[in-house]
C-alpha cells in the first residue's frame, strides 16, 4: 500500500493559492532561525508548497533549493521567482528520493512536510535528509505529536494502518497517512542527528501538538 500520498490533496490547495492563506506566508519560527544562518548559506526548503519559506530565504541572499512533490505548488513558486528576479533552484520529487547530491546543504527546513506518511516513508525522508546535509549541518522542521491522536479521534473516526500511522474520516489531508510518534519515537528516528533544540506544543488551535525541532547531522 503506497502511504505518502497527502501531496494529491495539497495540489489541489497550491492551485487555488491566491496570497492570502496561511500557507503562503513564513513561519515567524523559521525567519528568527534564519536570522542565525551565515550569510549565503545554502538551504533546502522540502515540501515548499507555493514557496513561503524558500521566497523569503532567497529575498535574504541565502543560496536556496525548493522540492515539492505537487507540481502545482512548484509552478507558483516558480512564477513568482521570475517576477521577483530570484533565483531559486526549485523541483517537483519525492522527499524519499531527493535529486540533490551528498552534502549539498548547510541546512534543510521542513515545516509540517516529513510526517505525511507511514515509518517506511518517514525513515526514508529522513535518511535523505541526512545524506543531502553535510556533517554538522543543521535540520529544522515540525512532527506531528503521539498527544495529537486522541484529539483526532474526537474530531473524527479514525484508524492506525500501521505502527504510528492513522487515516481520519473528513475533510482535509488527514484522509492521507500521517505519522505520531512519542519523543522517544523521535529521538530513535534522528539517530544520525544531535538534538540542539526539541519541543511538544501545539501549533494554532488547541489540540494542535507537534514537535520542533532542530537537529544537527553527526
Amino acid at each position: 500500500m503506497k502511504t505518502d500520498t497527502a501531496h494529491h490533496y495539497w495540489a489541489e490547495e497550491w492551485a487555488r493559492a491566491e496570497g492570502a492563506g496561511k500557507w503562503e506566508h513564513p513561519e515567524p519560527e523559521v525567519m528568527a532561525y534564519a536570522e542565525t544562518l551565515a550569510p549565503g548559506a545554502r538551504v533546502l526548503d522540502l515540501g515548499a508548497g507555493v514557496g513561503r519559506h524558500a521566497l523569503a530565504l532567497a529575498r535574504q541572499g541565502f543560496a536556496v533549493a525548493a522540492l515539492d512533490a505537487a507540481p502545482e505548488g512548484i509552478a507558483e513558486l516558480t512564477r513568482i521567482t521570475a517576477a521577483e528576479g530570484l533565483t531559486i533552484d526549485a523541483r517537483v520529487g519525492m522527499m524519499t528520493e531527493l535529486p540533490f547530491a551528498d552534502a549539498s546543504f548547510d541546512h534543510v527546513l521542513s515545516w509540517n512536510v516529513i510526517y505525511h506518511g507511514d515509518e517506511t516513508v518517514l525513515r526514508a525522508a529522513i535518511g535523505e535528509i541526512a545524506r543531502v546535509l553535510k556533517p554538522g549541518g543543521r535540520f529544522m522542521g515540525t512532527m506531528l505529536s503521539a498527544r495529537r491522536v486522541p484529539v483526532e479521534l474526537a474530531k473524527a473516526a479514525g484508524r492506525e494502518i500501521s505502527r504510528n500511522t492513522w487515516v481520519f474520516e473528513g475533510p482535509g489531508d488527514k484522509i492521507h497517512p500521517h505519522y505520531f510518534c512519542s519523543g522517544r519515537d523521535l529521538l530513535e528516528l534522528f539517530s544520525a542527528f544531535e538534538v540542539c533544540r526539541l519541543e511538544d506544543r501545539e501549533h494554532d488551535t488547541p489540540g494542535s501538538w507537534h514537535w520542533h525541532l532542530v537537529l544537527e547531522r553527526l
